[in-house]
């Protein structure tokens, strides 16, 4: 069966380079403080918590990895709302601004697994599918 609506538009988030600079500035110093202070200092800035969630489950800590998943989830979440988005529709993986989000949901989703929340690893795992299955390969590759 055909779908004759048309897709939404794609959902694009806008950049934020104060809070872009600081994160790189903690990917330099690789040090979990460093990528602490970018999330207590702009803390609506998902790609901060993503680095977090992703370094606390590359380490095993998944309890805390699943909390700063959430957290920059949720804050991406009211992004996208604010940007245009209704709940469904693509958030591309190839604009930049978008990947603090779609790695919270990678995370979100692989922590939740971890933790036994096999019906949230799957619905965030199809979530991030349906926003750009660019970004499931792409965060599944790492």
């Amino acid at each position: 069966m055909q779908n004759l609506m048309p897709e939404p538009p794609a959902t694009l988030l806008p950049a934020y380079d104060e809070a872009d600079a600081a994160l790189v500035a903690a990917e330099q110093a690789d040090d979990d403080g460093a990528f602490a202070e970018v999330a207590a200092r702009y803390p609506t800035y998902s790609a901060a918590w993503g680095a977090l969630g992703a370094r606390a489950l590359a380490t095993g800590q998944v309890v805390p990895a699943y909390a700063y998943a959430r957290t920059g989830y949720h804050r991406g979440l009211d992004q996208l709302r604010r940007n245009g988005w209704k709940g469904h529709g693509p958030v591309p993986w190839s604009h930049e601004p978008n990947r603090g989000f779609l790695r919270c949901l990678y995370v979100l989703s692989r922590a939740a697994d971890e933790i036994g929340e096999a019906d949230e690893a799957a619905r965030c795992a199809q979530f991030l599918r349906d926003c750009d299955p660019a970004a499931a390969d792409a965060l599944a590759s790492n």
